[in-house]
């Protein structure tokens, strides 16, 4: 554009030199055509558009009005001085309305609601959005470009709140935070979807409630948490108690199973002792044989050796 329009300058300077100076009949035809020149330059470049990656083209013509079709990246021609294009960012777009305000300017942009039983709740959000491409030329004409002010911001803003109004504060915190972000993405969805805009996702970053609140849910979870010590240490107690009793009986059918055996043990023997009274004669020697080499044996005493035995080998060698 800047090209041509230089091009025209110089042929207008050239005409202008051309009729000051009618002697120099010669300059005449060579400022036309620049003239010429510079006109069609002008329309190619007016007729030119370059649609960037990530962005598409609602086209707009003065007597047809919008085309109903939007122009994908690239280059395309359209009619200069009869139709205008309008870009829109079709690429993943990002909102957040937190305390230090969009891009760390110190506005407060933050949500604040009630919670169910009346308690002010305040939160940062991040939304994610994205327009369909396909769907431009109907944004542009309901809408507009600043779809960002008109739908995203007040419909989240709605959304958020009326989530928050169907929990407790301490529910916020806790259990409930992220199905409060199902709610709001659920809701949500449905109000960008009419106005051709794709929901990506919705963050929440932080839910702030009042410090008293805070404070008392703290206190009532230190007081749970201490319960539940208590109750495990008593259950801890009986678990050894119980092992002890275990232990207990085991010890003493124990003892029980060794006394029935020794007493049968002890039965058995004396059957044995009465049936075989020379098995008193082996064990006494057994018992002796070890430690004892010489045994007195009083004259009127019985006798465990049979002495008998002990000479007759000698005799009959």
């Amino acid at each position: 554009m800047g090209f041509s329009v230089l091009i025209i300058i110089v042929g207008i300077a050239a005409v202008v030199a051309s009729a000051a100076q009618k002697q120099f009949a010669r300059f005449r035809v060579p400022g036309m055509a620049a003239i010429v020149l510079g006109a069609v330059l002008w329309i190619v470049a007016a007729a030119l558009i370059s649609v960037p990656v990530g962005t598409v083209a609602v086209i707009v013509n003065r007597f047809t009005g919008l085309k109903p079709d939007g122009l994908l990246p690239g280059t395309h021609i359209i009619v200069p001085g009869v139709e205008s294009p309008f870009f829109y960012n079709a690429r993943l777009q990002e909102l957040t309305l937190s305390r230090r305000g969009e891009g760390g300017a110190n506005i407060d942009e933050s949500i604040k609601a009630l919670s169910k039983e009346g308690l002010e709740i305040s939160v940062d959000v991040t939304v994610q959005y994205q327009i369909i491409p396909s769907k431009a030329p109907i944004i542009h004409e309901q809408i507009g470009p600043d779809f960002e002010t008109v739908i995203i911001r007040p419909q989240v803003r709605s959304e958020v709140r009326n989530g928050i109004g169907q929990f407790n504060a301490a529910e916020l915190i806790s259990t409930k935070r992220k199905e409060l972000e199902t709610l709001i993405v659920k809701n949500l969805e449905a109000a960008f979807q009419k106005a051709n805009i794709d929901l990506k996702a919705i963050l929440l970053r932080e839910v702030r409630i009042p410090d008293s609140v805070a404070k008392a849910i703290e206190e009532k979870q230190t007081a749970e948490q201490r319960v539940q010590t208590e109750r495990n240490n008593r259950d801890a107690e009986r678990i050894r108690a119980d092992t002890a009793v275990v232990k207990a009986e085991g010890e003493s059918k124990a003892a029980i199973a060794r006394a029935n055996g020794e007493a049968r043990s002890i039965s058995l023997r004396g059957a044995a002792l009465k049936s075989f009274p020379q098995l008193i004669q082996l064990t006494v020697a057994e018992k002796l044989a070890p430690s004892i080499q010489t045994v007195m044996i009083p004259s009127n005493g019985n006798f465990l050796l049979n002495l008998q035995d002990l000479t007759r080998p000698a005799a009959t060698k």
